[in-house]
């Protein structure tokens, strides 16, 4: 990535302070702790467990740091992901994780946006309409789209998101692109209270309807809700398919993101 500016740095050390160092729980059985310099997720098998934040000041402390996350989820029968930033320290930190047993997945780039300034602008296409979802047949649509768009299984997605919008409406909203009866397209937003981010999360279109502009009408009626309750940013893990669209829409880089899954079975 080219390097980083000094608006860039700041809002990276933002989101560092509001997201990820000030992480909240994401479902009602969930719970977020800060041992150490780590910064860490646990929730059910079906929710998303593993480390959000670390600080190290020297590799011993960053050893013993994984090994003691390592005995953490294992103790409790789960697999967990490392969520590692190209910022964090030490450098080498991807290197010590696969020696401890981590797999690292596919990258992706963080992208950020000041909701003033994004597009906001986009309209839906001609024979589609945006539903909440609010329901449990609603989710069933988002876990088909997600499905039929990345061949995932989705049913740790649905009964994540049912979770949520039976225990903490408030902090998230979910929307399905129906063309017709069908849902060709889905996302979900996480709205954390006390801070000024939003987070876009599983923003997926079925293939047939790739490059109609269904994604771009989800972000932007998103950043709509996020904007009417008071949030700033908008915050994304794009893949490198959505990145071109996100940076017409605004988006700024700025760094990369490495998740680093760990797999109790595999790493006996």
């Amino acid at each position: 990535m080219p390097p980083t500016t000094a608006p860039a740095a700041a809002l990276l050390a933002l989101y560092d302070r509001e997201v990820r160092r000030g992480a909240r729980p994401e479902g009602p059985d969930d719970v977020v702790e800060r041992v150490g310099r780590v910064v860490r997720h646990t929730a059910p098998a079906h929710g998303w467990n593993g480390v959000v934040w670390s600080g190290f000041t020297s590799a011993d402390e960053a050893d013993t740091a994984i090994a003691d996350q390592i005995a953490h989820y294992t103790s409790r029968g789960l697999s967990s992901e490392w969520k590692l930033y190209a910022h964090d320290a030490p450098a080498d930190l991807g290197r010590r994780l696969v020696a401890a047993g981590f797999t690292p997945g596919p990258d992706e780039t963080l992208m950020v946006t000041e909701i003033d300034e994004a597009a906001l602008t986009t309209a839906v296409p001609d024979g589609v309409r945006l539903v909440p979802v609010t329901d449990p047949a609603g989710a069933d649509q988002v876990a088909e789209v997600h499905e039929r768009a990345f061949g995932d299984d989705a049913s740790g997605l649905r009964r994540l998101l049912l979770d949520a919008l039976t225990a903490t409406p408030d902090t998230v909203v979910a929307v399905v692109a129906l063309a017709g009866d069908v849902p060709v397209s889905a996302a979900r937003m996480e709205l954390t209270p006390g801070t000024s981010f939003a987070g876009l999360w599983g923003g997926g279109t079925v293939p047939e309807w790739r490059g109609r502009g269904v994604y771009r009408s989800l972000i932007a009626h998103r950043a709509r809700i996020a904007a009417a309750r008071g949030y700033r940013h908008l915050h994304v893990d794009a893949s490198p398919r959505s990145r071109p669209i996100l940076r017409r829409l605004g988006f700024t880089e700025l760094t990369v993101t490495t998740p680093y899954v760990y797999e109790p079975a595999r790493a006996r």
